[in-house]
């Protein structure tokens, strides 16, 4: 009998959703993944707003918190299809969230680094 190894999210416990991100598409858990909302919607487009805690009112999108998923996401124009708007959308906010995320998550690393030495 053959042996498949499963994906994470399919280890997981049965109570853990499962997601896809609008950037790569590929499935994850909802825990390892942005929770993207549209904030306000104006003249100049929609501005969008990382939501990590999950609580924001309104249709949310998911996305791995890194840049390069967050780019295919922009040039996929998959934002819009998402959270179902139409226009522009000011991506501003999650960019400077996933800049803060990476090196929120670095400085950890160096630290543990320095201790170890």
């Amino acid at each position: 009998m053959v042996q498949h190894e499963l994906p994470d999210f399919t280890r997981a416990s049965a109570g853990s959703p499962v997601r896809t991100c609008i950037g790569c598409r590929e499935r994850a858990l909802a825990l390892d993944l942005l929770r993207v909302v549209v904030s306000e919607s104006g003249p100049q487009g929609h501005i969008l707003v990382p939501d990590p805690r999950r609580r924001l009112p309104g249709r949310g999108a998911w996305l791995h918190p890194d840049q390069a998923c967050l780019s295919l996401a922009e040039r996929r124009r998959a934002f819009g299809r998402a959270l179902r708007v139409t226009g522009s959308v000011d991506t501003s906010e999650i960019e400077h969230w996933v800049r803060a995320e990476r090196t929120r998550r670095a400085v950890p690393l160096e630290q543990n680094r320095h201790k170890h030495s």
